[in-house]
């Protein structure tokens, strides 16, 4: 069986680092691409298009929408889903505005990763100081890029809370206690709209778990997984 990771805004692969030795025991790492496509359907159309026959999926943030968008359009193929650090609400009218802006600008602006201040939001407020992990977040968006800043920025996340009932595989929901960008309130009504869905939190990380609290995070997903395996 193989393992798909779905990263999250403006983050690549290198997300799951910390994690992957404990991944591979559930079988060859599969990293999904969300550089190209401007919808949340397409993204996972183009991830289905490559991934393997049958999955275990884990989505983080964005990619916690478009592996729920994965499991709705496969659901013979994902056995299992773990969404990370998400929600299905749709995007707020302060962050269409800002959308809005980021399209109007000219492309020609160069891009050069995301700010200090934007990065140090999405970590607990103890990271805040801690330059070398502000810095491998920001890394990665330094090797997306700009286009693929603007695209990802401009991209239409709606509500999916009302399709919930469609996702028939067993879920996990993980929430961070001191996320400042998705709120635990958010991850419940997310589990307990998802059949059958289980909900855990990480004590002391913001939104970047798999980057704050890898090993914590391994702790909750590892024995879940190989529990679906049984």
């Amino acid at each position: 069986m193989a393992i798909l990771l779905v990263p999250g805004f403006m983050a690549d692969e290198t997300l799951w680092n910390d994690m992957l030795p404990a991944l591979e025991r559930f079988g060859p790492i599969v990293h999904a691409d969300l550089r190209h496509d401007t919808s949340v359907e397409a993204m996972a159309r183009r991830v289905l298009e490559t991934a393997p026959p049958a999955f275990l999926l884990v989505g983080f943030s964005m990619g916690g929408y478009v592996a729920r968008a994965i499991a709705r359009q496969a659901p013979d193929r994902v056995r299992a889903l773990v969404l990370v650090a998400t929600s299905t609400r749709p995007d707020t009218p302060s962050l269409q505005k800002r959308k809005g802006a980021i399209g109007a600008a000219a492309p020609s602006i160069a891009f050069s990763g995301l700010s200090r201040v934007a990065v140090a939001s999405s970590l607990h407020p103890k990271q805040r100081d801690n330059e070398a992990m502000i810095e491998r977040v920001r890394a990665m968006g330094v090797r997306l890029g700009g286009e693929v800043f603007r695209r990802q920025s401009m991209l239409d996340r709606p509500g999916d809370l009302e399709r919930s009932h469609e996702i028939r595989c067993p879920t996990l929901v993980v929430a961070a206690a001191q996320d400042r960008l998705r709120s635990i309130e958010e991850a419940r009504e997310m589990a307990a709209a998802i059949p059958g869905a289980v909900l855990e939190v990480v004590e002391d990380s913001g939104h970047m778990i798999p980057i704050e609290a890898p090993q914590r995070l391994l702790e909750i997903v590892v024995p879940w997984l190989a529990a679906q395996e049984r």
